[in-house]
This record gives structure tokens, C-alpha cells and sequence, in this order.
């Protein structure tokens, strides 16, 4: 089931997406909130009638850097032999066609697209064998990088954390297993053109080691994402720039970059 927030005059709620097509997508309001028991309410308004938000708020999203070894290589850097986790505030979350903010202490922003794991339930010390119980989804995510700046701070809190570097979206798909997520394809295009294409079974560290790693220190709840690293292709985005990322079985997410006002 793919999983959609939205808001619709001036109300905000979630949704099923129904449909094949892009132009005749659907939404089934839910009644309440998915993270529990929940019933359809057969209410359906068209998708193009909707504003598309952020498919959940996190608490927090916990990013997982340098797990694609391609990708740690075109930046010189090392392979981490653990699991290498930041974070990425509340405050840095949009949703798919929100713009993202061209930081103005930034000369040098980069897209970077992951696969985002999303919490389901309350979890401490996951065990491995168990990570599949604690995820409700899956989505598109772009871990958008001010990379002059992260070159230049030790800590990387201005550098992946700014308003707007986390677009998250389109929606929720809670129909892939864990076993199904560890092989997707993942890509993206700026104004079209390809820019990264990869595979999540290139992850040095699969998903279920990053959320047993995280889970160790710290309580994910419901709605929580962990962003599992991005594919070798980084690149600069500019103001006008349009930047889609795509994983398959999931969706496209498509933001555009502008000027901070």
C-alpha cells in the first residue's frame, strides 16, 4: 500500500494511493493515522486535487554516510568499517515538489539520493532477526549536501542539516519486504538528466545492521527515518535546477532548487 500525506483546503491527513496511471492516482482518506490499526474511509479525492506533504514527520532522521563504497571513493574518502550515522533535523524535511533553499553560506550544493527506511513502532536494541517487525515503509529520499561546507566543518550539522535538505516523498510503500528493498534500483536526474543510478544490494552495510547499529543508543519511534546512504554520482545542483529521484516499486520524488528568499 503506498501511504500518501496530504493537505486539501486547509485540512491535513493521510491517504491510499489507488491507481496506475499518474494522471488518475486517487487518494482513500485514512481514518486516523497509519501507525496503528486503520480503516479505509472510502472517501476518494483525485491526487491532483491535493497538496503532496511529507509522507511522515520524524523525530528524527538518522542518516547512515559512506555506505555505498563508490560513493565514498569519488569524495577520497575512506570506507567506514561500522556503520557511520549523523543526523538530519525535524526542521529539514519537504515533501515531494516542495522547493529546496539554496543555502546562502553554501557555494557548492549536491543532491544525493537514498532509499529512507520509515519506523513503524516504538523499537529499542532491535535484533537483527527482528528489524523486519519495526519498519512501516519505505520512500525516496534526497540527503541534500552543502559539500563546500562539509569539507570545511569537522561536524556536518550546517552541512546536511539546513532547512529543506531532506525532501522525503512522494508517499510510503509498505508492500516491500526487507528482502525485496536490499535490490532496488536507485536513480536521479537533474532537469532530466541522469545524474545516479545504482542498486541498493551495492549498500556496504544492509539495512538491517543500520537500524540494529542506531537502535542500540537510542528509541526510534513511530515515523522515525533512517536514510541508508547514496549511490557514486554526486553532483552540484543549482538555483532552477530540477532534481527527481526514483527507486523502484516506490515512486518518484521531485523537488526544484531556488533562491532563499
Amino acid at each position: 500500500m503506498r501511504i500518501a500525506r496530504f493537505s486539501i483546503d486547509g485540512n491535513v491527513a493521510f491517504g491510499a494511493v489507488e491507481g496506475d496511471q499518474p494522471d488518475e492516482l486517487v487518494l482513500d482518506i485514512i481514518k486516523g493515522i497509519p501507525f496503528t490499526d486503520f480503516e479505509l474511509s472510502g472517501t476518494r479525492v483525485p491526487l491532483s486535487k491535493v497538496r503532496l506533504l511529507p509522507p511522515v514527520l520524524p523525530n528524527k532522521v538518522v542518516a547512515f554516510g559512506r555506505n555505498y563504497a563508490e560513493h565514498a571513493r569519488e569524495l577520497g574518502s575512506e570506507v567506514p568499517d561500522a556503520p557511520f550515522a549523523f543526523f538530519k533535523p525535524a526542521t529539514s524535511v519537504i515533501g515531494h515538489g516542495d522547493p529546496i533553499q539554496y543555502p546562502p553560506f553554501s557555494q557548492e550544493l549536491h543532491h544525493e539520493a537514498e532509499l529512507a527506511v520509515v519506523i513503524g513502532r516504538m523499537c529499542r536494541e532491535v535484533p537483527r532477526e527482528r528489524v523486519k517487525d519495526v519498519i512501516f515503509g519505505y520512500t525516496c529520499a534526497n540527503d541534500v549536501t552543502a559539500r563546500d561546507v562539509q569539507r570545511r566543518e569537522a561536524q556536518w550539522a550546517r552541512a546536511k542539516g539546513f532547512d529543506t535538505s531532506c525532501p522525503l516523498g512522494p508517499w510510503v510503500e509498505t508492500d516491500i519486504d526487507i528482502t525485496a528493498a536490499a535490490d532496488l534500483t536507485i536513480q536521479l536526474t537533474v532537469n532530466g538528466e541522469q545524474r545516479q543510478l545504482g542498486r541498493t544490494s551495492e549498500m556496504i552495510h544492509p539495512i538491517e545492521d543500520l537500524i540494529v547499529n542506531i537502535s542500540e543508543a537510542m528509541t526510534l519511534l513511530p515515523g522515525d527515518v533512517i536514510l541508508t546512504g547514496t549511490p557514486a554520482g554526486v553532483g552540484p545542483l543549482n538555483v532552477g535546477d530540477e532534481v527527481a529521484v526514483t527507486i523502484e516499486g516506490i515512486g518518484t520524488l521531485t523537488n526544484k532548487v531556488v533562491k532563499r528568499d
